[in-house]
């Protein structure tokens, strides 16, 4: 009988440990998240040219890259400076909804008008998963 006491009280106190060690749903955003998308955004701000040239290109031809893309790549490029900076300077407080999440509307269900959380990557393949991707061929 004994032994059954203490089978019960291990397998609670199991049972208890387990729930403790389980991450919350913001765990991933934090002050020092905030403060490297926001250094990120300042520093690579200036991808969003190239990125959108390319887009373009793609999409609707070189005569639009030039014109129609160099001008949305400078608005892009001007919208996540400004964005840089102003993670940067309140990366200490949860601005937005209370939590340290971005700002800007993703991209992913606005895939011409949003923002991805870090600038986008040059190049035609990509080995991490948080940046944009590109469903775009180089040819």
């Amino acid at each position: 009988m004994k032994s059954l006491a203490i089978t019960i009280l291990v397998c609670l106190t199991a049972g208890i440990a387990l729930a403790d060690i389980q991450a919350p749903p913001a765990s991933e955003y934090g002050p020092t998240r905030k403060l490297g998308r926001g250094v990120g955004n300042l520093i690579f701000a200036p991808t969003e040219i190239i990125d959108s040239i390319f887009a373009i290109n793609y999409s609707d031809g070189n005569e639009a890259a030039w014109s129609f893309g160099l001008v949305r790549g400078v608005d892009r490029m001007i919208s996540r400076m400004k964005y840089g900076v102003y993670e940067i300077s309140t990366f200490r407080l949860p601005t937005y909804r209370d939590s340290y999440r971005p700002p800007y509307k993703s991209d992913i269900p606005w895939l011409s008008a949003g923002y991805s959380e870090f600038a986008p990557e040059i190049g035609w393949d990509t080995r991490f998963n948080y940046s944009r991707e590109s469903l775009r061929t180089p040819w």
